[in-house]
């Protein structure tokens, strides 16, 4: 008797899947953003409309993954948390990161990266990733370095917006591109534009996957500096520890680094949103410059501050598609999932599921200093045996950075998006658009 295979959904609802949520997420730029989409989605609250729709089609097909029915790709969905958990618990095997659509964007700049490898050669990436940033603590052996950087950072950043009047995102990410190149490089490439902008045009054909040729000369000279910065890495740097690090056969170094340069990008937008947020919620702010005056720990470790970082990106996730793909079939309780199947987890559907999340719509950052929420997929970092590895890294620099922002001075939204801590908050954040006003603390 042949097993039965996994529910499928109509033309019809696979249509409003693709062309409600799949084709306006990917536009908006899954590798990096692009501003004015994500104006317009603002506007148009389009990904609220996107989580209506897999609300929906969930009421419709309860049980199981649910497969689509697309004529040249094999795709699933996961519409259940418990479904979700499984996938990312059962990465990478047989639930592989290393999707087709992921392995195509990356390619761009990143051929041989942890992310797109699969079997022995990715168990020797992931390790050498872990070691360089220090996966398993919540501080990296290099905080000590990095926190006077983020500050120092921070504090000519705060030093130009008083005399300007106003902190736009542009100089926000101006300084935190900044923040990215010391770190990960040491103080010498804290000018170095060059390089972020050849990582940038890189990403921005990563955001067409297959439909744009690669750059190979670009590429081949952006991973050329990369190597240059390995051979002469400057101590205090994850460039450093990357150097000196234990490597297996076929660790390919000089391509686990373009993954920092591009995950830290998106911290960076989670910061400002986090900024923008305690700028407008008077009780949060209150609550997170009490922990910065009692903080013992040197801005190593702030909790609040930390979980108002990943409370950001669960109000609006960085990685809102989380895409995995079958290594071989997958039996569920539901049917059988074929070998090559897209797996799909919309983060965006989970985080704001006011039917079992408490204050689903609001920022509520205590939720992730507590229980209350375990076993429900909130994947800011997506979760499982493949979890980001910089993960603590990222909340280390993005707190530290909160902590040196608030500590002395107010700010306010002057303009673009509109935050009220009386009302839902938008299903979509445009910091792009934001002006922030900036005073010294009385």
């Amino acid at each position: 008797m042949a097993p039965s295979t996994l529910p499928t959904a109509t033309a019809l609802d696979t249509a409003r899947l693709v062309l409600g949520v799949l084709l306006p997420t990917i536009a908006k730029g899954p590798i990096i953003r692009r501003p004015k989409v994500v104006g317009l989605f603002s506007r148009l609250e389009l990904d609220s409309r996107s989580m209506d729709i897999v609300r929906d089609v969930h009421s419709r097909y309860p049980a199981g993954p649910l497969m689509l029915k697309l004529p040249i790709r094999k795709q699933a969905i996961a519409l259940a948390p418990e479904d979700a958990n499984t996938v990312l618990a059962q990465s990478p095997e047989p639930f592989s990161p290393a999707s087709s659509e992921k392995k195509a964007a990356l390619s761009h700049f990143q051929p041989h990266n942890v992310l797109i490898s699969r079997g022995p050669v990715r168990t020797v990436r992931r390790a050498l990733q872990e070691q360089v940033l220090d996966t398993g603590h919540p501080v990296h052996h290099l905080a000590d370095t990095f926190v006077p950087v983020v500050e120092e950072e921070m504090q000519q950043l705060l030093a130009e917006a008083v005399r300007s009047g106003s902190l736009p995102w542009d100089d926000f990410l101006d300084a935190w591109y900044r923040v990215v190149r010391r770190v990960v490089f040491g103080d010498h490439a804290r000018d170095d534009k060059e390089l972020t902008a050849m990582i940038i045009r890189l990403r921005r054909d990563g955001n067409w996957a297959f439909l744009k040729p690669v750059r190979r000369k670009t590429r081949e000279r952006f991973l050329q500096r990369i190597g240059e910065e390995l051979a002469t890495a400057e101590p205090g740097s994850l460039a450093a520890v990357m150097a000196g690090a234990r490597k297996g056969e076929g660790a390919e170094p000089i391509h686990q680094v373009p993954q920092w340069l591009f995950a830290f990008d998106p911290a960076g937008m989670a910061t400002f949103r986090a900024l923008c947020v305690l700028a407008t919620h008077p009780e949060a702010l209150a609550d997170a410059r009490r922990e910065v005056d009692e903080d013992t720990s040197g801005r190593r470790l702030l909790p609040y501050l930390r979980a108002s970082v990943l409370e950001s990106l669960r109000l609006w996730p960085t990685t809102p598609m989380i895409l995995r793909q079958s290594t071989r079939p997958v039996q569920w309780e539901d049917g059988l999932m074929p070998e090559d199947c897209g797996v799909l987890v919309y983060a965006p559907y989970f985080h704001r599921d006011e039917r079992s999340l408490r204050s689903a719509h609001n920022f509520a950052p205590d939720r992730w200093l507590t229980e209350e929420d375990d076993g429900w997929p909130l994947v800011p970092f997506s979760d499982g045996p493949v979890v980001c590895p910089g993960k603590q890294l990222v909340l280390l620099l993005t707190s530290a950075a909160l902590a040196a922002l608030v500590d002395g001075h107010d700010f306010a939204v002057e303009k673009g998006q509109a935050l009220d801590p009386a009302r839902p908050l938008p299903g979509t954040m445009d910091n792009y658009s934001v002006h922030l006003g900036v005073t010294p603390r009385a």
